[in-house]
């Protein structure tokens, strides 16, 4: 016998469920979030940064996202940043996915996705903003070798 349908609970949340909600996303999401203010210090690190890159949140927080940003794609990246910062727009803050390669603690490059989440003050200006972002070298690293050996034949 199929259950009973629930009827819709009233679907707003509160001022502290809401805030509760985005702390326990920031804090517990298994992907790597990365906040940074309009000068591109990293302001907030959570622990999935933490595992994708290999630094502390106290090694991470205050230093420029440079720190994770190779250094042959950084005046791409800050074109891109002060753009948004400008403009506070990106098809980026829209769903789309970048693929970038990145740094870890110990100089390995990883190839990272990600997307970001402008932050506007009351008045439509930028504040900075996060990056949600998630380790794909391992599927980068097949689609290399699979292109070599289609190449090859």
């Amino acid at each position: 016998m199929d259950p009973q349908p629930r009827q819709p609970a009233d679907s707003t949340l509160s001022a502290d469920t809401l805030a509760r909600l985005g702390d326990a996303l920031l804090r517990s999401a298994a992907d790597a979030i990365v906040y940074s203010g309009r000068d591109g210090r990293i302001a907030f690190w959570n622990e999935g940064a933490e595992r994708l890159f290999g630094f502390s949140a106290a090694e991470a927080l205050g230093q420029s996202l440079d720190l994770i940003i190779p250094e042959r794609q950084r005046p791409r990246h800050w074109e891109g940043y002060d753009a948004v910062m400008a403009t506070g727009e990106s098809r980026y803050g829209k769903g789309d996915l970048l693929s970038v390669p990145a740094l870890h603690k110990d100089g390995r490059r990883i190839s990272v996705e990600f997307t970001i989440v402008p932050l506007h003050d009351g008045d439509g200006g930028m504040l900075g903003m996060a990056a949600v972002l998630r380790d794909v070298t391992a599927r980068f690293e097949e689609l290399k070798a699979l292109r070599r050996q289609v190449a090859g034949r």
